[in-house]
């Protein structure tokens, strides 16, 4: 895929003013949300300071629409900038993963284990 914008629009779930939200197509968790601009930006640092703003919002509904449907103990919030931080589509996207109390078996560090054996501290 190119771009989100290529998704067919029954997959949104909510909307903000500047961001759509589907789930992930190859979710970690039960409730993994996509947070997508809806105009095309590269990644986070070329979002405008409206876009920015607003992603607070979308941050928020995602979390309000997962919590409607499923139970989360906590939450990873993500966004992969250029391919060397793992980015495949080159649209702007945020993940919110919900996690759960044994998803895994140490969840110490969190996001600091993108890099296998740099999260423990």
């Amino acid at each position: 895929m190119k771009n989100f914008l290529e998704l067919p629009t029954d997959k949104q779930i909510g909307e903000t003013q500047h961001f759509f939200l589907i789930r992930d197509g190859f979710p970690v968790s039960p409730g993994h949300t996509l947070i997508i601009s809806k105009a095309l930006r590269t990644d986070y640092f070329e979002l405008t300071p409206d876009e920015k703003a607003d992603l607070d919002n979308a941050i928020g509904l995602a979390r309000s629409l997962v919590e409607s449907e499923f139970a989360p103990d906590g939450y990873n919030i993500g966004m992969n900038c250029g391919e060397s931080a793992g980015q495949t589509v080159f649209h702007f996207h945020c993940h919110l993963i919900p996690r759960y109390i044994g998803d895994m078996e140490n969840p110490r560090g969190g996001v600091r284990h993108v890099i296998p054996s740099k999260g423990s501290y």
